[in-house]
């Protein structure tokens, strides 16, 4: 890449938020809150805490506003919104900056570190709000966490993995069943109870998990050593496998808006497969020159995508591609950066770092 190439592209956060401590993980709720706001959760070493945001995007408002939602609605909403933020306990605090309007709306006490988190369809914001989001702990243990963002809060403990917790994800139509996998060589289907329904024996540990809204009969796992399948849920068989040719596989995705395409990162590579035409990756390219970390598919645009470097000593990088685009479209690092998300609707993705989550927004 040239050296004008990386000053066009190296960019600084578009928006920063302070955190009271490092942040271990950070997830937008891919899901509607049924109002224009944004959930946000983030973890760290004994704490869980959720937040709306909405941003302030030059450009975006018709991407923003696609709840369309006409000016009477706006102020009944921003006002019964007011309502409830006056309601809710004292720990809440309001904070605009930079463009992001950024509400904190509840604090879970969480007795270990925080690894990953999950959102449930359920969470909403409108009518009576209802908060549930599920995490996976250093203890080897999920923790369902519910609140009605005033005086209900209730955490369920549920237990069965023997060793760490990769990644959990929730049914994404109705939020009844959670996936998760571990480096136990599973992955478990859950329900709300904390009964296992199904268990998937893997031939090396679980990375990460996918459940897509268009295919809610089957899960993708991927497995460190390399391998990528497809589970049906009905018949609890493999039904499809993909290949990534190298390991270790550190994290897959699939595609939000178009379920053939597949992505991952291994080794020092990004890798995207068209699940119709070869179980052996089209697209390879080398991507961090550490060791990758993450690969998450933008929601807004099914041509852009994201990767990080494992957290280094000092600082962690971030690219943003577009299939498009032979070179990363923007570049970014924040301090010993861990996680990545993206917005349900905004080209934006955030990372947590040291006290602080950091936000970038690219082009379409």
């Amino acid at each position: 890449m040239s050296r004008n190439m990386q000053e066009d592209t190296h960019r600084s956060p578009s928006y920063t938020v302070t955190c009271e401590d490092y942040v271990h993980v950070v997830e937008f709720s891919p899901f509607s809150s049924g109002t224009p706001l944004s959930l946000l959760a983030y973890g760290g070493n004994q704490f869980v805490v959720v937040a709306s945001c909405i941003f302030q995007v030059r450009n975006a408002a018709s991407v923003q506003c696609r709840q369309e939602f006409d000016r009477l609605e706006y102020v009944v909403f921003y006002l019964l919104l007011y309502i409830k933020m006056c309601l809710l306990s004292s720990q809440e605090e309001d904070k605009e900056i930079k463009g992001v309007d950024f509400n904190i709306l509840q604090a879970f006490h969480h007795e270990v570190r925080v690894d990953a988190l999950a959102w449930s369809p359920e969470s909403r914001l409108d009518r009576v709000p209802n908060i549930r989001l599920c995490s996976a702990a250093a203890d080897r243990k999920l923790r369902l966490l519910t609140s009605d963002l005033q005086e209900r809060h209730e955490v369920k403990v549920m237990e069965g993995h023997t060793s760490y917790i990769n990644h959990l994800v929730f049914e994404p139509t109705e939020g009844k069943q959670i996936a998760s996998v571990s480096d136990d060589h599973t992955c478990r289907v859950w329900d709300l109870d904390g009964n296992e329904n199904c268990i998937f024996r893997l031939r090396s540990p679980g990375i990460s998990v996918c459940w897509h809204p268009e295919e809610v009969f089957k899960l993708l796992v991927a497995e460190k050593k390399g391998t990528i399948r497809f589970y049906d849920l009905v018949t609890q068989q493999a039904i499809l496998s993909l290949d990534c040719g190298q390991s270790p596989l550190m994290w897959a995705d699939w595609c939000l808006h178009n379920t053939i395409k597949v992505g991952a990162v291994a080794g020092n590579d990004w890798l995207i497969w068209d699940i119709t035409r070869s179980s052996y990756p089209q697209e390879k390219r080398p991507a961090h020159i550490d060791t990758a970390r993450f690969f998450k598919w933008s929601r807004a645009n099914e041509n852009i995508f994201a990767t990080t470097g494992c957290p280094g000593k000092i600082s962690s990088q971030l690219l943003i591609h577009h299939l498009g685009h032979p070179q990363p479209v923007t570049i970014g690092s924040t301090a010993v950066g861990s996680g990545l998300s993206w917005h349900r609707t905004l080209p934006l993705c955030v990372m947590g770092g040291d006290r602080k989550l950091v936000f970038w927004l690219t082009e379409m």
